[in-house]
């Protein structure tokens, strides 16, 4: 399982880290600085990346993580292709990222085991107690 930036409206889940509130001391300052930036620059490009090509704003855990991660490489590359092909226009840029779209397949499956792991995995992720032992 990997860990995942989050605001504090998330729930209190082990794979969710959380921005630290009133960091004492200047280590803990600048993680948090550190933090917020990299979160912000991961949710832009995550919002061009949704804008642009369905299968990211699609479900994500049916997925084995060497797919999602030729998937998401695929896209960075695409994406780039596009804007540089783009910028040889003179009209310029003109997009509208932060529309997405509601046309999002839907996806169903029999029960396999890898839902069965799945399923597992989730109550892992929601287990509060061990998100209290990772704060500490």
């Amino acid at each position: 399982m990997g860990y995942y930036f989050a605001d504090s409206i998330y729930p209190k889940w082990s794979t969710f880290v959380k921005t630290i509130t009133s960091p004492q001391g200047n280590k803990k300052k600048n993680f948090a600085a550190a933090q917020e930036s990299a979160k912000k620059d991961v949710e832009r490009a995550f919002g061009i990346l949704q804008q642009r090509f369905a299968i990211v704003r699609g479900l994500s855990q049916f997925f084995k993580v060497d797919e999602l991660t030729n998937i998401m490489k695929a896209c960075v590359i695409l994406h780039n292709m596009i804007i540089e092909d783009e910028r040889d226009d003179s009209q310029g840029l003109n997009m509208e990222y932060d529309q997405v779209d509601d046309d999002i397949p839907e996806l169903s499956c029999n029960p396999t085991n890898e839902f069965i792991n799945f399923i597992q995995r989730h109550h892992e992720i929601r287990d509060s107690l061990a998100y209290h032992q990772l704060q500490i």
